[in-house]
């Protein structure tokens, strides 16, 4: 509050560090509520007229942010947003929500939000799916996307399928299934992955676009301040990893990286988060991580309960945890080598090419690019022992070497002046 009673607007800094909080006990959109409410009060920002398309789902991402208590999703359309289309959670269906859509996108261009969920169905020119009925005509979610997304403010997928294509791309992806952005070209795409996505991460990033713009992106177009760390970094049970302790099954004590977890190469802070209100989440309650935020799932991510592989040098086969052993002396710890792990199985973005076959072991790099990672992979980590051995030198020994040195420079100098 200001000395005049008014609420003020949280700086951008105390704004993340809310979202980022490891205390959470109550709801994240219970606490930025308000905070809204005083911008609006102020005039320092309006609601902004959203219309959320839903292509090809499973209605997950919705009934994510209707399951969230305190504010409830009711809340939640009434106090942040003003909600103009909706497939289902609208009073009038039919032509009179056409009718309302219409008239958003002509008279609030530029202003509205396009919120989509689900994937986009390409193959066949989209007709695998149909969203509207406009002027007797069936409208496809490939069309419908992109008539509306060039003549929004800001466009928002939610949930793995409308970020990365997710499940509705696995194998053998008939449809042609694809995230948002490999459509929408010229205008970013702001993704919110996870199946489903948890309703702090939505209204989190609304309330981050209401109040200050556009939120600081990763490569993925993920915020960072949800998506910044791995599950494993943050993870209840990483101590259980440093210490070796490992689960030999589903629901046992011990890390859960032996029994498929993708924590360690998935980016996401559902160990502060948690879900359920709160709750509970798949690790504590005793089954691994599948990775569903991250632009593999799922292909990329299965078997979900085998483990992650080894690494193939080319004098032996070093494991995952040996190799971590070795980085943790340097102080890099072992979470690092599980990004090496990822770059030579050539697990990333496997199934935006048309679907993968989980069975299927073969790289989809040349073997050139594998053994040019893997060389590069081996000259950075003898780069890292060489400078642990400078490190563990004696300090007298390396005294010794810089007083030779300026020895030697010493008697060069002389020489090149005698001559």
């Amino acid at each position: 509050m200001n000395p005049n009673g008014e609420r003020t607007m949280l700086t951008r800094r105390d704004f993340l560090k809310l979202c980022m909080s490891s205390a959470l006990t109550i709801s994240l959109t219970d606490m930025l509520i308000p905070v809204l409410q005083g911008a609006y009060a102020q005039g320092q920002t309006i609601k902004p007229p959203v219309i959320w398309l839903e292509l090809g789902f499973c209605n997950g991402n919705s009934i994510s942010l209707e399951n969230a208590v305190n504010p409830g999703f009711d809340q939640f359309l009434k106090e942040m947003v003003e909600l103009r289309y909706h497939t289902h959670d609208l009073v009038v269906q039919g032509e009179q929500a056409v009718n309302v859509l219409t008239d958003t996108l002509e008279k609030d261009k530029g202003r509205f939000w396009l919120v989509v969920e689900g994937a986009v169905m390409t193959a066949a020119n989209g007709g695998y799916q149909h969203v509207f009925l406009r002027n007797g005509k069936l409208v496809t979610g490939l069309a419908a996307l992109q008539e509306i997304a060039p003549k929004a403010k800001y466009i928002i997928a939610v949930g793995d399928c409308a970020c990365y294509g997710g499940p509705a791309a696995a194998h053998p992806n008939p449809a042609g299934a694809k995230g948002v952005w490999e459509i929408v070209k010229g205008k970013p795409v702001i993704n919110i992955p996870g199946c489903p996505a948890h309703p702090d991460w939505m209204t989190g990033t609304f309330s981050h676009l209401l109040l200050y713009g556009m939120p600081q992106l990763d490569d993925y177009n993920r915020p960072k301040m949800f998506f910044n760390r791995t599950v494993h970094q943050l993870c209840i049970r990483r101590q259980q990893f440093e210490d070796g302790i490992f689960a030999s099954f589903p629901g046992d004590q011990g890390c859960l990286y032996k029994v498929g977890c993708k924590g360690p190469i998935t980016y996401a802070d559902c160990p502060l988060r948690q879900w359920n209100h709160y709750v509970n989440w798949p690790i504590k309650a005793g089954t691994p991580c599948i990775g569903c935020a991250s632009p593999q799932f799922p292909d990329g991510m299965m078997p979900f309960y085998n483990q992650l592989p080894n690494i193939q040098n080319t004098a032996a086969a070093m494991n995952v945890k040996k190799i971590g052993a070795v980085f943790a002396t340097l102080g890099m710890g072992a979470v690092g080598t599980h990004l090496i792990t990822r770059v030579f199985a050539r697990r990333t973005l496997k199934h935006n090419l048309g679907g993968t076959k989980p069975i299927d072991p073969s790289p989809t790099a040349t073997p050139q690019q594998l053994k040019q990672e893997l060389d590069d992979i081996i000259r950075k980590q003898n780069a890292l022992l060489t400078v642990g051995k400078k490190l563990q030198a004696p300090k007298v020994l390396r005294k010794r070497k810089s007083w030779l040195r300026q020895l030697v420079a010493f008697w060069r100098t002389k020489a090149k002046q005698g001559k």
